[in-house]
């Protein structure tokens, strides 16, 4: 009987045992949990908005009163920036308010100001790069969305082609290429680089859709799936 007893002892102290241990490896997997998130691609990856123009370059202006580039840069910025972060990409912003990030004793104002934006993008150690504007043209029938990339970037010309292949499919009048540019912006750095041209504020039209709430939305999102089946 005192055998019985202690076998069934050992037993019991042996499933404890086991438990215990099944416990500990439970938690420790709960506890590695927040590193494995953290290290997973989506964090790995920064992706620099410029909203172009600020202070006193106001950009193009449209037919409505307050409408320019400025302001309207500075929001689509913003709008696209939310979408970047929820999906777990961490995003840095050239400028964060209308200001421009020129210094105020610069003699050249416009230098300085891009001369600050290579500065950010530069220390961001960017993926990519986002740089958005709106449009204007003499002819006020001209309109749509279009995306600019550097032609000695390879990288560049597949991001460009990535995001108009989706204004195409998504948005009204969207121009049916992409096209190369020989811009700052696009030329500063090795890291792809694209322009967006997000529409035209000459066109009475196309300037009230991009300052309703909904098109600019959709705009941004398209833009942002644009990226995302570019990095596959």
């Amino acid at each position: 009987m005192k055998k019985l007893k202690n076998l069934k002892f050992v037993v019991i102290k042996k499933n404890t045992i086991l438990l215990f241990i099944s416990l500990i490896i439970i938690l420790s997997c709960f506890a590695f949990l927040p590193t494995i998130i953290t290290a997973s691609p989506r964090n790995a990856l920064t992706i620099v908005i410029d909203a172009g123009h600020g202070g006193i370059d106001a950009g193009c202006e449209g037919f409505l009163e307050g409408s320019n580039e400025r302001e309207l840069n500075l929001v689509y910025a913003q709008t696209l920036k939310k979408f970047f972060e929820d999906y777990g990409i961490n995003v840095v912003m050239t400028r964060t308010t209308t200001d421009g990030l020129y210094s105020a004793l610069a003699t050249n104002k416009k230098k300085d100001d891009m001369e600050k934006r290579r500065q950010i993008i530069e220390k961001s150690n960017a993926n990519i790069v986002i740089s958005l504007h709106m449009n204007a043209y003499p002819l006020s029938s001209v309109r749509g969305a279009q995306a600019f990339f550097n032609p000695e970037n390879e990288a560049s010309y597949n991001l460009a082609n990535s995001i108009q292949n989706e204004f195409i499919a998504n948005l009204p009048y969207a121009k049916k290429s992409a096209l190369k540019g020989d811009y700052y912006i696009l030329n500063c750095t090795n890291i792809p680089s694209v322009i967006i041209e997000c529409g035209y504020l000459s066109n009475s039209e196309e300037e009230l859709l991009l300052l309703s709430d909904e098109y600019r939305e959709k705009v941004c999102y398209t833009i942002f799936y644009g990226v995302v089946k570019f990095l596959g």
